[in-house]
């Protein structure tokens, strides 16, 4: 059933952090239900760091939303623009990607959107493809198109000339090419989050300028990480990605903030509006946190692994963090039993991924994070020799049993 545009409204409104303009959404959704015709909703990606968590799934999930209301997405891949990187936020400019890195790195984000978005709407594309091509009398044009005190409203790049810090003449024309992608996508809609508000902007101006219709800018807030402070980062460490395995998916949602479960359910699952309005009245109600993440990790471990994959890793979660006993289901390592200690098979443990070093295994050792058998392991007992059906539990999260 076609949804009528105030409807499609309410829906794209949700967890949006701002829209610009409101109104003209308002007739671009008008004019495509009339027409029957789909919204072009555009998200440029730099490819230079591939590995998508739930921070990155905000966009993401709204695209999803988008296309489930009958409108196409182009994931438009910087291959181009990634040569200079986007300078955003940035003290200093980015070393430029090599073209091989570029393409390597575009290829994981597409085994990894494709965990969000419906392929059957959404096309990829390069921009490459157009921007390779521009002669240096159309770049000049380009850049007539805005001047050096626009572009010194941008913090990062205001900051940097404050503070005396280069800034590459290249740099500007970062912001530049991206509102070049949308004339030349003709898009209708530009998404990306709030640290994307220059570079969208300067889509509707390139647009205008250009005698097109101009794009709507819709920003999607930054998702605060595990920590509840800093935004949802690996480096940081505060993350949960969308590849990991359910049972660590499960887990590590069930680690959310509790004043940050009702911004993870509007901003990283697909409920309706209304549904979230619910989760609303219940916690203001008083009800457990828990219970509601709870749901909250069974609606984004479905989401990214499907139900029976979610219905295991909820009992493994109930077994392992609530009953405190050794879940069925946890991984083997082949030692040789009854030969080697447990200081032998550190390197496996590594190897396996189980721990980063032999030193960090130490660490967790020294704060009662490592349990063998269920008793706590202390540095005395790494003599202890393994026998078949031993089991080693290594932090909260990893258990691992020991076979021939």
């Amino acid at each position: 059933m076609r949804l009528t545009p105030a409807e499609q409204m309410k829906i794209i409104e949700k967890g949006a952090a701002e829209i610009i303009e409101e109104g003209e959404l308002l007739d671009k959704l008008e004019r495509s239900y009339n027409e029957q015709l789909p919204l072009t909703i555009k998200l440029g990606l730099d490819p230079s760091a591939p590995d998508i968590h739930l921070g990155h799934t905000v966009v993401l999930r709204k695209i999803k939303q988008l296309q489930d209301l009958g409108h196409e997405a182009i994931i438009l891949i910087g291959d181009f623009t990634g040569r200079i990187g986007d300078p955003s936020g940035k003290a200093k400019g980015r070393t430029a990607l090599s073209d091989e890195a570029v393409r390597e790195n575009a290829e994981t984000y597409c085994e990894q959107i494709f965990k969000v978005l419906d392929e059957a709407k959404t096309s990829v594309r390069f921009n490459s493809e157009w921007l390779s091509k521009l002669n240096f009398e159309e770049v000049l044009k380009l850049a007539a198109s805005t001047s050096v005190a626009r572009m010194l409203e941008r913090d990062d790049f205001q900051n940097r000339y404050q503070s005396q810090s280069p800034i590459g003449l290249h740099e500007f024309f970062y912001p530049l090419m991206q509102a070049y992608d949308s004339v030349e996508l003709e898009a209708d809609i530009e998404i990306g989050g709030t640290d994307q508000t220059f570079n969208i902007l300067m889509g509707r101006t390139l647009q205008k300028h250009m005698g097109q219709e101009k794009q709507v800018a819709i920003f999607m807030p930054l998702l605060e990480g595990l920590d509840g402070v800093e935004k949802m980062s690996k480096s940081l460490g505060n993350y949960i990605g969308i590849s990991e395995a359910p049972e660590i998916m499960f887990k590590k949602v069930m680690e959310v903030p509790d004043p940050l479960v009702f911004k993870y359910f509007e901003l990283t699952t697909d409920e309706h509006p209304l549904a979230i309005e619910s989760i609303l009245d219940r916690l203001e109600d008083g009800e457990n946190p828990r219970n509601i993440k709870l749901e909250l990790a069974e609606i984004i471990t479905e989401l990214y692994h499907g139900e029976d994959a979610m219905t295991e890793a909820r009992a493994y979660f109930e077994t392992a963090f609530q009953k405190r006993e050794v879940p069925e289901n946890i991984p083997s390592l082949v030692v040789e039993i009854g030969q080697e200690r447990i200081e032998e098979i550190i390197p496996q443990l590594v190897a396996s991924g189980l721990v980063r070093s032999k030193s960090e295994f130490g660490r967790l050792i020294e704060q009662d994070g490592v349990s063998f058998n269920g008793e706590k392991l202390v540095r005395d007992d790494l003599d202890t020799v393994v026998h078949n059906g031993d089991v080693l539990q290594i932090g909260k999260k990893h258990f691992v049993r020991f076979e021939k």
